[in-house]
C-alpha cells in the first residue's frame, strides 16, 4: 500500500489542519465542564453533565480529528480527490463545530430548540462531508482492505448520524420514540462501524509506515471490517425486535471483534523495528490496552449479576474506550500525521531547492512525551474518579485540561514552524525570480 501513496494529490495544509487544531479545544472544554459540573459528570451514564462530556469527546475531539484525516487519506491513499477541497472543509468544519457546541449545551440545559440547532448543524456538517466524500469515491475499485474499510467507516458514520438526529430530534420535539433503544444503537454504530473501522482502515497503512511494524496479517485485513459490519446489522436487527438471546449473543460477538483487532494490533506492534518506542507508539499501546480493559468490563457485566447491578461500570467502560482508547490513539496520529503533513507542504514547497526541516524538528519529541504523561494521568484519575468522584473528578478535569492544553500548543507550535519556514522558502525563491507554487 505504501507504494501507491500519491502524495502529490494531499489537499492544501488548511483544509486538514483547521479540524486538528480545533480538538485540542473541545478536550479543553471537556476539562473545564469536569471542573464546573463536578462529580455529577462521571455520576451515572444519563446524567445531563455525562452526556455533555461524552459528545465534547465523540461529536468534538473524535469527528473533527477523524473527518480531517479523511481529508487527507481519501486523496492521498486512494486518489480520491474531492472536489474544492478547501471549500468543503471549511463548510464542514464550521457546521459541525457548531452542533457539537449546541450538542452539549442542549444536554446540559435539555432545551428543544438547541437540540434542533443541533440536529441541523450536525446534519448538513457530515451530510456534506460524506456526499462529498462519495463523489470523490465514485469509480473507485475496493481492491484492497484500506479502501473496503474506509468505504464502510463513511456507511457507519451515515448510520450513526441518522441515528443521533433521530435522538436530537425525539428530544427537540418531544417525539415518543424509544429512546434508550436508539442511544444503545447509535452508540454500536458510533463507536464499531465509524470508530473501530475507520481506525482499523487508516491502521493498515499507518501502523507499518510510522511504527515500522509488520504488515496486519492478510486474512485479518480482509475480513475485519465487512465481519464488523455484518454482526453489528445482525444485532441491531435483534436489539430492535427484542431478541435478547440473539443480542447479547451478537453483542458479545462485536466485542470479540474489538477484542481481536486489539490484540492483532498490540502483536505487531511488538515486533516493530525501532530500537525503542516514542510517543505515538506508547499511545497506541496504551489504547489498546484501554479498549481491551473496556470490553473485559463489558463482558463482566454481561456475565456477574452483581457487577452488572453497579451504575458505575458504563460510566468506567467509557472513561476507559473513550479517553484511554480513542482519544490516546487520535493523539499518537496527530503526533506522526501533522508533522508529516508540516514537511510535505514545506517539502513541495521548496520545490527541490530549499529543504523542509526534519520531522522530529517540527514537534519537540520532549514536548510529544510531555503532553502524553499528561494525558495517562488525566485517564488514570478519570478511572479513579468513577470510584471516588468526590475525590477525583477536580484533579480528573484539571489533568484533562493540562493534557489538552499541552497538545494544543504542540500543534501550534508545527504550525509556527510552517509559516517561519514558509517565509524563508518564498524569500529565497522570490530572490531568484523563480515561480512559488
Amino acid at each position: 500500500m505504501q507504494a501507491l501513496l500519491s502524495y502529490d494529490q494531499s489537499p492544501p495544509l488548511g483544509a486538514p489542519l483547521r479540524f486538528f487544531l480545533t480538538a485540542p479545544l473541545f478536550g479543553i472544554l471537556a476539562g473545564l465542564l469536569l471542573l464546573w459540573s463536578g462529580p455529577e459528570a462521571l455520576a451515572a451514564r444519563w446524567t445531563p453533565a455525562a452526556l455533555a462530556l461524552t459528545h465534547l469527546i465523540t461529536a468534538g475531539f473524535m469527528l473533527q480529528v477523524m473527518l480531517g484525516a479523511l481529508m487527507q487519506i481519501l486523496p492521498v491513499l486512494l486518489g480520491a480527490n474531492m472536489a474544492n477541497p478547501m471549500r468543503v472543509a471549511s463548510v464542514v468544519h464550521a457546521e459541525i463545530t457548531l452542533g457539537a457546541l449546541f450538542l452539549v449545551a442542549a444536554f446540559l440545559s435539555f432545551s428543544p430548540w438547541l437540540f434542533k440547532l443541533a440536529a441541523l448543524f450536525s446534519g448538513l456538517g457530515v451530510a456534506c462531508f460524506v456526499g462529498s466524500a462519495a463523489l470523490a469515491l465514485h469509480g473507485i475499485a475496493s481492491t484492497n482492505p484500506t479502501t473496503q474499510g474506509l468505504k464502510l467507516a463513511l456507511l457507519g458514520l451515515s448510520v450513526t448520524l441518522v441515528l443521533g438526529m433521530l435522538l436530537a430530534v425525539s428530544l427537540g420535539w418531544s417525539l415518543n420514540l424509544p429512546l434508550m433503544l436508539l442511544a444503545d444503537i447509535h452508540l454500536g454504530w458510533g463507536f464499531v462501524a465509524w470508530g473501530v473501522v475507520l481506525l482499523a482502515a487508516v491502521g493498515y497503512v499507518v501502523v507499518p509506515m510510522f511504527q515500522l511494524t509488520p504488515a496486519y496479517p492478510g486474512w485479518f485485513a480482509r475480513y475485519f471490517s465487512f465481519s464488523a459490519l455484518a454482526v453489528l446489522v445482525l444485532w441491531t436487527i435483534a436489539e430492535f425486535n427484542q431478541w435478547v438471546f440473539v443480542s447479547a449473543m451478537l453483542g458479545t460477538a462485536l466485542v470479540a471483534l474489538v477484542v481481536l483487532f486489539a490484540g492483532v494490533t498490540l502483536s505487531i506492534q511488538r515486533r516493530s523495528k525501532r530500537p525503542r518506542f516514542d510517543a505515538t507508539q506508547h499511545l497506541w499501546q496504551f489504547a489498546m490496552l484501554s479498549a481491551l480493559a473496556a470490553c473485559a468490563v463489558w463482558l463482566a457485566a454481561r456475565t456477574f449479576p452483581l457487577f452488572d447491578g453497579w451504575t458505575g461500570w458504563p460510566v468506567l467502560c467509557g472513561v476507559l474506550l473513550l479517553f484511554g482508547g480513542f482519544m490516546s490513539v487520535i493523539v499518537g496520529m496527530l503526533y506522526k500525521i501533522v508533522p508529516f503533513l508540516v514537511w510535505l507542504h514545506l517539502q513541495n514547497l521548496g520545490q527541490g531547492r530549499v529543504m523542509a526541516p526534519n520531522m522530529k524538528k517540527i514537534i519537540a519529541e520532549r514536548e510529544m512525551n510531555r503532553q502524553m504523561l499528561a494525558h495517562f494521568a488525566s485517564c488514570a484519575l478519570l478511572l479513579l474518579a468513577v470510584w471516588w468522584p468526590l475525590w477525583f473528578v477536580y484533579p480528573a478535569g484539571l489533568a484533562l485540561l493540562v493534557a489538552s492544553g499541552g497538545l494544543l500548543r504542540n500543534l501550534l507550535s508545527a504550525l509556527s514552524v510552517h509559516r517561519e519556514h514558509r517565509l524563508k522558502i518564498e524569500s529565497l525563491i522570490c530572490a531568484d525570480d523563480l515561480p512559488l507554487t
